[in-house]
């Protein structure tokens, strides 16, 4: 049986390197501090954003399907400008500003991210400011024959810039997973044909008084009709049957996948501008297929 004396847990702190607490000089309290970032002076550029990123905070999402309200968790990017004229930003205030979001306990919506940049702003006493939150939205799905329901999860991300002027910036990211089964081994092949997990992204700015309620539900049923099948997070044996026959009958190519979401993100009278990336993660390739383009319909008008 084990028996020793050991030292006191101060020494045994000692021992493995901690030392006493000196007597400082410099004050402790906060308004005897020196505020080196408050100083004005000639800092030679001017800054767009600076501020914090990747802070994760609860948040709350609506939605138009089940769950229709629900706690997820968002990753943000807060930042305001800097003149240069001035060192430095108070950085502290930032996570002071969206703990109280959080403690308001209202959903994130574009009306709740316009409030919380403006408060940024005020409260940095800046001309600018700007949020990205990046979060997993949850909705529930049936799976296509037998009907069994799970949780499905897709990537969005909301941005909201404010400016002094009273101009605001605002656009949504959506990366979603599909299916794709490859045309060209469909027909050269006897029999089968190669499948791969795709992963589109889309970007999209909007007129924002025309963006509905169910901006999310329409943008990822865009993504997804336009793929060879849909993703789902339980499948039966008929359902399994279902989605590959589904995906043989509608075979894309990564250049099909992009035209076609292209095609109806065009006709989508609440979309400005897009920019879309789809990679086919290849099944029987090491390297992934790639395509990417950008439209900007207020151009071509």
């Amino acid at each position: 049986m084990l028996n020793k004396a050991l030292p006191t847990k101060e020494e045994r702190h000692k021992q493995f390197g901690s030392v006493d607490k000196i007597k400082g000089t410099k004050p402790t309290d906060k308004e005897k501090m020196a505020d080196l970032q408050n100083e004005k002076k000639d800092y030679y550029f001017a800054i767009d954003q600076v501020g914090i990123s990747n802070i994760r905070y609860p948040v709350f999402i609506e939605s138009e399907r089940a769950p229709v309200f629900q706690q997820t968790e968002g990753i943000f990017k807060l930042t305001t400008s800097l003149p240069d004229s001035e060192k430095g930003i108070n950085m502290s205030r930032l996570p002071e500003a969206l703990h109280a979001f959080y403690e308001a306990q209202k959903p994130l919506t574009f009306e709740t991210l316009r409030e919380l940049t403006g408060d940024i702003a005020g409260r940095m006493k800046q001309e600018n400011a700007h949020i990205e939150v990046t979060f997993p939205w949850y909705t529930e799905r049936k799976s296509p024959a037998m009907e069994v329901s799970g949780l499905h999860h897709t990537h969005v991300t909301l941005a909201s810039s404010w400016q002094a002027d009273g101009k605001r910036t605002e656009s949504i990211t959506m990366k979603a997973k599909v299916a794709t089964l490859c045309p060209c081994s469909k027909e050269i092949s006897e029999y089968s044909a190669h499948n791969q997990r795709g992963v589109v992204t889309v970007n999209l700015q909007f007129d924002s008084g025309q963006l509905p309620k169910s901006y999310k539900e329409d943008l990822l049923h865009v993504l997804e009709s336009n793929a060879s099948a849909a993703l789902y997070p339980i499948l039966k044996r008929p359902d399994e049957k279902f989605v590959t026959e589904q995906a043989f009958e509608n075979p894309r190519f990564v250049e099909d996948l992009i035209r076609l979401i292209a095609s109806e993100l065009y006709e989508t009278g609440w979309v400005r501008a897009f920019e879309i990336t789809c990679e086919n993660q290849e099944s029987i390739h090491l390297h992934d297929a790639y395509a990417h383009l950008k439209v900007d319909k207020e151009r071509q008008r």
